[in-house]
């Protein structure tokens, strides 16, 4: 048996149900940082302007802008979970690099820290997987 394989079959062993409600607040999170992105592209643009995607800025966005909704909507209902957290995985990454270089680690302000929760939920979601609560378990479970 594979290392992922194991992985995943400890996962499902030794997952609580009450995991759930932190995979669909992450997967809120994101979806609402989409809409965000959707309706304010000009905090974005500030974000990016003094960086090296600076000249690509409005497909970045774009790009961010679909990724957070697609993957934050498949989080919260549990399909192809591990799949949309590692989509999300170098946005957050990358958000938390610009925003530490930008504002310092230690700047006021809640976003990074808030960005490296959010970072470290999708690794503890990108092990843990759906859970028994999701649609990968159900699909799982019946795979007419």
């Amino acid at each position: 048996m594979g290392t992922l394989q194991q992985i995943h079959n400890w996962s499902l062993m030794h997952h609580p149900r009450w995991l759930v409600v932190p995979r669909v607040a992450l997967g809120l999170c994101l979806f609402i940082k989409g809409i965000s992105f959707m309706v304010n592209s000009v905090q974005a643009h500030q974000l990016l302007y003094n960086t090296a995607f600076a000249a690509s800025a409005d497909g970045i966005i774009i790009g961010i802008t679909w990724a957070h909704l697609l993957g934050g909507f498949l989080i919260i209902i549990g399909l192809l979970t591990r799949w949309a957290i590692l989509l999300q995985m170098p946005i957050l990454l990358a958000a938390i690099m610009i925003m530490a270089n930008q504002y310092g680690l230690f700047a006021s302000g809640a976003a990074l820290p808030l960005t490296v929760i959010i970072f470290l939920l999708l690794v503890f979601f990108l092990v843990e997987g759906g859970g028994p609560l999701s649609l990968d378990n159900y699909f799982r479970l019946n795979p007419k």
